[in-house]
């Protein structure tokens, strides 16, 4: 095999980019999580862990299916014009259009967040302690739509490396104010809250656009005469990139929102089970702050893959190659089967030392044990979706997802409040079987 070759393949270097960075931050963030729960505690973490529905929300709102359009139709024209003036004046003006787009919908969604932070903390989250963080939340959508939108301008290019760096820079930003944070309070004898906890979160989107800027800041400049007319951006290329970002928004949307009401019923179901308030707050920020992103931290390895993987997939597809796609959708499954299992015996072993020893909750290591067969799954629908939204089967990922959080949701609604946290467990469990299997029949039948 030849190495030189390899290494010249922009989705294997891409990969392997996104993969280092992912595996720093994913480790960064993996200790910070251990600090966190041993500074605000664990009913701390839960209300911060209660603000995540609603920032994914935002993301899907302002900026997902905006930075994936944008790397989209760069992609396409930096393809088909081979890096030249055509094709730059283009990748800039999707980039534009999109970035222009993001930034108004960031500050209309900001805007009614700020106004209405008490309300949805007392109404929609059910913990009026969530209210400070909304209107933090706010102060982070402008920069995380920029430096997206950046990001996805580089992924068209095939450019991992700025994305890479960001994300890493935002991740070292994030930790790093937030320890600075705790030595100053130590010093004045006050105590860390999820407060501080969440404006390390503001501060880390921050890092992240100030490094995008700057990369863009680099590339060579088009004299403004050059650049295509606003009629010309607007007509076709604006319809294009709307005609894209439209459905993929109401996709991405209907997930979050299931996925939304799915965190928000699991600790107001378990008061209904007989947990006090404070009690199901800390189940919920044990679960979700400590044994999710344990449990989440190897999917670092196929994420990375994942984002490159589509627009490989579509070019096979564009091509006609079945071979080759057939080829990928194998070493997916096989691949992401091998990792899963060496992550799964890992966890049944390791399960919980890393529950007492890192987190000092023994809570954490039975549930790490118990939702370790999660890995297997999780990292075969991952590689799987992307194959499927690179094949245009983005409905068909969309009705599997949709599937998938309702059969958790039906099993936090109806079984939770008889048999406690245990059963959302098996709802995880039974919901990953479900997609895993579901992708796989699809991938099957489109061949």
């Amino acid at each position: 095999m030849n190495i030189s070759k390899l290494m010249k393949n922009p989705l294997i270097t891409g990969s392997l980019l996104m993969t280092a960075a992912g595996v720093i931050s994913r480790i960064i963030g993996f200790f910070y999580r251990i600090f966190l729960s041993r500074t605000i505690g664990a009913e701390a973490l839960g209300v911060y862990q209660l603000v995540n529905p609603v920032m994914v929300m935002c993301f899907a709102l302002t900026t997902s299916s905006i930075q994936t359009s944008i790397s989209k139709f760069v992609g396409d024209v930096t393809g088909s014009c081979r890096e030249t003036l055509c094709d730059e004046k283009k990748a800039r003006c999707y980039l534009y259009l999109g970035l222009a787009l993001s930034i108004i919908l960031s500050l209309l969604v900001g805007i009614v967040i700020y106004r209405n932070a008490d309300w949805l903390a007392l109404n929609i989250l059910g913990e009026v302690r969530c209210a400070p963080l909304l209107v933090l939340l706010t102060y982070s959508l402008l920069p995380s739509s920029i430096h997206a939108c950046i990001n996805g301008y580089y992924y068209g290019k095939k450019h991992a490396l700025v994305p890479s760096l960001c994300q890493l820079i935002e991740q070292v930003g994030r930790v790093g104010s937030v320890f600075l944070i705790y030595q100053v309070l130590m010093a004045e004898g006050k105590s860390m809250t999820e407060w501080h906890a969440f404006a390390g979160l503001v501060i880390g989107e921050c890092f992240g656009l100030v490094v995008s800027l700057l990369a863009y800041a680099t590339k060579p400049r088009i004299p403004l005469r050059d650049y295509l007319s606003l009629k010309d951006c607007l007509a076709p290329m604006g319809l294009a990139l709307g005609g894209m970002i439209l459905p993929l928004t109401v996709n991405r949307v209907l997930v979050s929102l299931s996925s939304s009401l799915e965190n928000l019923l699991i600790p107001q179901r378990l008061q209904t089970f007989g947990y006090s308030s404070r009690d199901a707050l800390s189940i919920y920020g044990i679960l979700t702050g400590m044994t999710m992103s344990i449990i989440l931290f190897p999917g670092v390895l196929t994420n990375s893959f994942s984002v490159l993987l589509l627009p490989a997939v579509s070019e096979a597809k564009a091509q006609e190659n079945n071979s080759k796609i057939h080829a990928v959708i194998q070493k997916a499954v096989v691949y992401g089967l091998l990792l899963g299992l060496v992550f799964t015996a890992l966890f049944l072993v390791g399960g919980d030392w890393i529950g007492v020893h890192l987190f000092h909750n023994a809570l954490a290591g039975s549930f790490i044990k118990r939702l370790s067969f999660l890995c297997p799954l999780m990292y075969i629908t991952s590689l799987l979706n992307s194959i499927m939204n690179g094949l245009g089967m983005a409905k068909n990922v969309l009705g599997i997802n949709l599937l998938a959080c309702l059969i958790r949701i039906s099993m936090i609604w109806f079984l939770v409040p008889v048999q406690g946290i245990g059963a959302y467990l098996w709802g995880i469990l039974i919901s990953q079987v479900f997609a895993a299997i579901a992708c796989i029949i699809l991938l099957r039948n489109q061949g």
